[in-house]
């Protein structure tokens, strides 16, 4: 039985190599390095060298502290590569923030395919993978004419790391115009550019796609079997170890740079693609209707440099007072994406106070993300947002429903370790927060929702 998993979690903020014990179900070894994008070249995009060496020295270092027996993958979203036929890059890894994409909107739009086929709505900048690929062919036709293949980002450093090209469908089916969650295949748009032949295979995001490559087990001291697996999309290996083992409905949110939220088993409603509502595809094929907004790049503009310490004291002067913080601080995604930010009733409020403001906020937000999917059941929060008591109380306040806070460091690794397990694997567990009985919270939620409302 595989017991220690090493993932290669690379996100938008940061990347981190973590060491599962699935014994557990917990990180015994982290290794963490920022992650920032490049911005001299053609443009802005992801200094891949550079992850590249965090990687084999995390690996390495890791290795020597404990034997790694898999390696498993999950990064970001929104972001492809195009490799040669030697599995060099034909164009750098472009950064989904770049605006570029947005100069040739009006072509695009002609093309892409409709929400109705596939989940995705349509997002500015490079949120749309198939938007960053419509605007690199344009722009530069004669390198992307190199290419001899179309990767999704956890697939890149699986190839990197095995030197098997693959693809998998919660990476295709993360709100790129280029998958049809309800055909399993790829989209209409992929047909239209002719990039098909292009695309790598698609793999189960469990199937091993080799051992490591005989240099790189040299290089690290790794056994040159170690496994490689095919790896997901960080919301989606949030999400995985649910699926494997909760019972309908309930609702994952995946809390990091973006704070995605996913319906499993609630009711059908009616995706609105302007509130960036969309249809997620998960590691075992089906469509996952979701919401996000970007959450924790918020939490960070928000309380950069202020103490994060609060008192009851606090929380009782900003429920009573409705101290309040109204969407959307980031604006252009999210359920309320053309909403002004707007602070109410926050004149002298201290950093206790403004940090319970911020983090009822967050919580709210995440509150109207579930209710546009139709979550129902408990709410289990993974992540950051997790430890946050406040995140935590006032979205069970929001929903009137149960919210279970996991306890474990990042799910994602959890649930990318998860892909080198066998079946039944125990899961890890988080602390159950039901509604707060004071009908302050419930209250300051109701106004919030009301204001929000009559804003527009």
């Amino acid at each position: 039985m595989t017991r220690h998993v090493a993932v290669i979690d690379i996100g938008k903020t940061n990347a981190k190599v973590a060491l599962v014990d699935l014994s557990d179900m917990r990180e015994v070894a982290l290794r963490r390095m920022a992650n920032a994008p490049v911005l001299d070249g053609p443009y802005p995009h992801h200094d891949v060298e550079l992850l590249w060496s965090f990687i084999l020295d995390s690996l390495a270092e890791i290795n020597r502290e404990q034997r790694i027996e898999a390696i498993s993958i999950t990064t970001h979203g929104a972001t492809g590569v195009l490799v040669d036929a030697a599995g060099e890059l034909a164009l750098p890894a472009l950064d989904y923030e770049f605006a570029g994409p947005d100069t040739i909107a009006e072509n695009y739009d002609t093309i892409r395919p409709s929400f109705a086929e596939t989940g995705t709505p349509r997002l500015p900048v490079g949120l749309n993978l198939g938007a960053q690929l419509f605007w690199q062919q344009r722009k530069f036709p004669a390198e992307f004419a190199k290419a001899a293949a179309m990767l999704m980002y956890p697939q890149y450093w699986a190839l990197r790391l095995t030197g098997v090209a693959a693809n998998e469908v919660t990476s295709l089916g993360c709100h790129t115009d280029l998958w049809n969650p309800w055909k399993a295949d790829f989209s209409s748009l992929v047909d239209k550019m002719q990039w098909r032949h292009l695309m790598a295979p698609v793999r189960p995001a469990k199937d091993c796609l080799g051992p490591i490559l005989p240099a790189l087990a040299k290089l690290t001291a790794l056994d040159p079997q170690t496994p490689v697996f095919c790896g997901l999309h960080d919301s989606n290996a949030s999400l995985l170890p649910h699926l494997l083992s909760d019972t309908p409905p309930f609702s994952v949110v995946s809390t990091g740079t973006w704070v995605v939220s996913m319906a499993v088993g609630g009711n059908k409603v009616a995706l609105d693609p302007a509130r960036d509502t969309l249809v997620n595809v998960n590691a075992l094929g089906d469509p996952v209707p979701s919401a996000r907004f970007m959450g924790g790049r918020e939490f960070s503009l928000l309380t950069e440099g202020q103490s994060e310490d609060w008192t009851e004291a606090d929380i009782a002067t900003v429920l009573s007072g409705k101290t309040s913080l109204l969407p959307s601080t980031q604006q252009g995604s999210g359920p309320f994406p053309h909403h002004r930010a707007a602070w109410l009733n926050a004149d002298g409020i201290n950093n206790g106070q403004r940090f319970a403001t911020v983090s009822f906020y967050l919580a709210l937000m995440t509150a109207a993300c579930l209710d546009l999917i139709g979550a129902e059941g408990p709410a289990i929060v993974e992540g950051p947002f997790a430890r946050n008591r406040l995140f935590t109380r006032m979205l069970a306040a929001a929903t009137a429903r149960a919210v279970i806070a996991s306890d474990a460091a990042t799910g994602t690794s959890i649930g990318a370790a998860l892909l080198a397990s066998d079946p039944g694997t125990a899961q890890g567990k988080g602390e159950r927060i039901e509604p707060p009985a004071d009908p302050a919270w419930a209250n300051y939620a109701r106004s919030w929702r009301a204001t929000v409302n009559t804003r527009g």
